[in-house]
């Protein structure tokens, strides 16, 4: 038990720095009274989302999620952003010398991927043109207005961390229940519906989904394609973070979908 709350409580810690910066930026661009997005968001969009998303750790997607609910950043750039993201399989990759070809190789198809569509995201939605910002606050019913934007970016990652702490102790907790052992059995080794088993095993809001899926993958019992299908989808709990704040839910579900499919369409691929 105390195992898992010091896990839950170092997922939620690695998270916080990316939560206040994003809080900070939609707090500045309120408080300014513009609707104008950074530029770097402007003009890379999912092409940038899906090279950020590359960073190892689940942060940015927190953070994405956030910038999505305020309409600071596109649907397609959000669903790079989870594409792309592989939570804590680079740094596993990274620490196992036998295993360092197969970085540059998941890293560059989940880049692509995510960038790709990304872009057709936003192209079948007509959402090339800019987002339009909307006040956080407002939505959050906070109080925190006339509070310059340290005060209010604080609070509300305040606010967010601890709802991370609950879910990532929740899903550790399951995760220690039914073991590692149980879900190896149940991923079909060598069928090829193995992407669309772990596509679903990646929506798991937690980092111990993305080093499950990558310790099957080096020990054999997942081909390369279905852990990318699982990576795919594995956007840490930047998901659920999306669940918490973006209203209204259906396009919540839509984005999940499209997620999945996506996922699923690149781990087919390569499987």
């Amino acid at each position: 038990m105390l195992e898992v709350l010091l896990d839950a409580l170092l997922d939620t810690l690695k998270a916080v720095p990316f939560l206040f910066g994003a809080y900070l930026l939609m707090e500045l661009l309120e408080h300014r009274k513009s609707a104008k997005q950074p530029v770097l968001l402007q003009k890379l969009g999912p092409l940038g989302g899906a090279v950020l998303g590359c960073v190892p750790q689940c942060g940015f997607s927190v953070a994405a999620a956030n910038l999505y609910a305020a309409r600071i950043i596109t649907p397609g750039t959000l669903l790079a952003v989870f594409l792309a993201t592989s939570d804590e399989a680079v740094l596993i990759l990274l620490s196992q010398p036998q295993a360092l070809g197969e970085v540059g190789r998941l890293l560059g198809v989940k880049l692509v991927a995510a960038a790709a569509f990304g872009f057709l995201a936003d192209l079948l939605l007509r959402r090339r043109d800019r987002p339009d910002p909307h006040p956080l606050c407002e939505d959050a019913h906070c109080g925190c207005d006339g509070h310059g934007i340290v005060k209010p970016a604080f609070k509300h990652t305040l606010q967010i961390s601890l709802f991370l702490l609950a879910v990532n102790l929740l899903l550790g907790l399951v995760l220690n229940a039914v073991g590692e052992e149980v879900l190896s059995r149940l991923l079909l080794s060598g069928s090829v519906f193995q992407p669309l088993l772990t596509a679903l095993i990646g929506f798991i809001p937690n980092c111990a989904a993305s080093v499950l899926l990558t310790e099957l993958y080096l020990s054999g019992t997942l081909s390369f394609g279905a852990a990318v299908a699982g990576l795919c989808t594995g956007a840490g709990v930047g998901l659920a973070m999306l669940f918490r704040v973006n209203k209204p839910q259906w396009q919540n579900f839509a984005l999940m979908g499209a997620l999945y499919v996506c996922a699923v369409a690149t781990g087919l691929i390569f499987h």
